[in-house]
C-alpha cells in the first residue's frame, strides 16, 4: 500500500507543478484516475446487464431448487457457464478501487500533514501561515466545515507523526530555528530550549511545550476563536464547535452523502444488489442488507468527509461525480447497442 501511495503522491505532485493548487491537483488527477478505470467500468456494466437478462432463469431455478440447495448452486453455476457471466465481473471495478481510496487517503494525510507542520512552525515564529485555498475551502489542508478551524486545531497537531516533524524542522534556516526557540522559551520557561522529532517519544516530550506555545501566539489564537455562544455545543453524540474563521461550508461532505447516493441508484452494485440477486435462495436478510449498504454508503461518506482533510473529501466526490457520469454514458452505449442489434432505431432514428 506504502508503494501505491507513493505513485499516486507523485502523481499529484507533478500536476501540481502545472496548475500550482493541490486542489485543482486532485481534481484533474481524479479525473485521469476514473479514464484509466472506463475499460472496467465498461466490462463491469457488461455483466450487470446480462445478470439482468438472465435473472428470470435463474429465479425458476430457485423456485425449483427451493429445497435442494447443492442442486440450485450446481444448476447456477451451469447457467453462468453457458452465458459466459461471472458474478466478480460486477464487483472488479470496485475491488480495484478501494485500494487507490486507501493509498489516496494516505497520500493526502501525507501532504496535509507535511503542510499543516509547516504552518505550525510559521505560527512558532510569530507569523500567519499563507494557506492554500480552493473556491470556498480557505486551507485545503484541513476539513471542509463550520466546525474546523481555518489553522490547525491540537487534534490535528497531535496526530502527526515524528518523521513528518523531522523531515519540516530539517528544512527551516537557521535563523528560523532560533526563532522559534526563543518563543517557546519565553512561553514555556521549563522548555529544554531543543527540539527532539526523532522518535515518538521524544516527539511526546516537546509536543506539550509547542502547544502551550502556540496557545500565547496572538496570530494562531484569533483564528481559532469559536463564535461566542458555539463552543462544544453538545449535538446528539457529538460535541461541535463553530468557528469565528471557519474552513467551509460543509459543502464536500454533503455533497460526498448525496453523490454517493446517486451512485446506489444508478450503479446497482453499489449496494450489493447484484450479489444478493446470484445469491440463490439463502434467506430473506439479503434485500434488507442491499437496503442497509445503500443507505450506509452516503452516511459513512459524509463522515469521513468531515474528519479527514478537503483534500480528501474532494477527491471522494470528484470520483462519485464522474463515476455517476461515466455510468450514465455507458448506459446510454449499451441501450442504443441493444436496440440497433433488436432492429427497432434506425440510422435516422426513426421506428419501424
Amino acid at each position: 500500500m506504502a508503494a501505491i501511495t507513493n505513485v499516486l503522491l507523485a502523481v499529484i505532485e507533478w500536476i501540481y507543478t502545472i496548475v500550482h493548487n493541490h486542489g485543482w491537483s486532485i481534481v484533474i488527477f481524479t479525473i485521469l484516475i476514473r479514464l484509466v478505470l472506463v475499460p472496467l467500468d465498461v466490462q463491469s456494466r457488461k455483466g450487470m446487464r446480462k445478470m439482468a437478462k438472465i435473472q428470470p432463469q435463474i429465479n425458476a431455478l430457485q423456485k425449483k431448487y427451493a429445497n435442494d440447495k447443492a442442486k440450485l448452486q450446481q444448476k447456477q453455476s451451469e447457467l453462468m457457464r453457458k452465458e459466459h457471466y461471472s458474478p466478480l465481473s460486477g464487483c472488479l471495478p470496485m475491488l480495484i478501487q478501494m485500494p487507490i481510496l486507501f493509498a489516496m487517503f494516505g497520500a493526502m494525510r501525507n501532504v496535509a500533514n507535511e503542510r499543516v507542520v509547516e504552518q505550525v512552525f510559521t505560527f512558532l515564529q510569530g507569523e500567519t501561515p499563507i494557506y492554500e485555498s480552493w473556491l470556498w475551502v480557505k486551507n485545503i489542508f484541513m476539513a471542509d466545515s463550520l466546525f474546523a478551524s481555518i489553522a490547525p486545531d491540537p487534534n490535528t497537531i497531535q496526530a502527526i507523526t515524528s518523521d513528518v516533524w523531522q523531515n519540516a524542522y530539517a528544512s527551516l534556516s537557521q535563523g528560523q530555528i532560533g526563532m522559534i526557540l526563543e518563543n517557546i522559551q519565553a512561553t514555556v520557561p521549563t522548555f529544554a530550549g531543543v527540539l527532539d522529532f526523532s522518535s515518538g517519544e521524544s516527539l511526546k516530550a516537546v509536543l506539550p511545550d509547542i502547544l502551550t506555545a502556540m496557545r500565547a501566539m496572538p496570530t494562531y489564537v484569533a483564528q481559532i476563536q469559536p463564535m461566542p455562544g458555539w463552543a462544544n455545543i453538545n449535538f446528539f453524540l457529538f460535541s461541535v464547535t463553530i468557528y469565528q474563521i471557519f474552513n467551509g461550508l460543509l459543502i464536500l461532505p454533503v455533497m460526498a452523502g448525496a453523490s454517493q447516493l446517486l451512485m446506489t441508484k444508478i450503479n446497482p452494485q453499489m449496494s450489493g444488489q447484484p450479489q444478493t440477486q446470484a445469491a440463490g435462495a439463502s434467506g430473506a436478510q439479503s434485500p434488507g442488507m442491499g437496503n442497509f449498504m445503500k443507505y450506509f454508503f452516503p452516511l459513512f461518506s459524509v463522515y469521513i468527509c468531515l474528519t479527514s482533510n478537503a483534500g480528501f473529501a474532494l477527491y471522494w466526490v470528484t470520483s462519485n461525480l464522474v463515476a455517476t457520469g461515466m455510468t450514465f454514458l455507458i448506459n446510454q452505449y449499451f441501450d442504443r447497442k441493444e436496440q440497433r442489434a433488436s432492429g427497432v432505431i434506425h440510422q435516422e432514428g426513426t421506428i419501424k
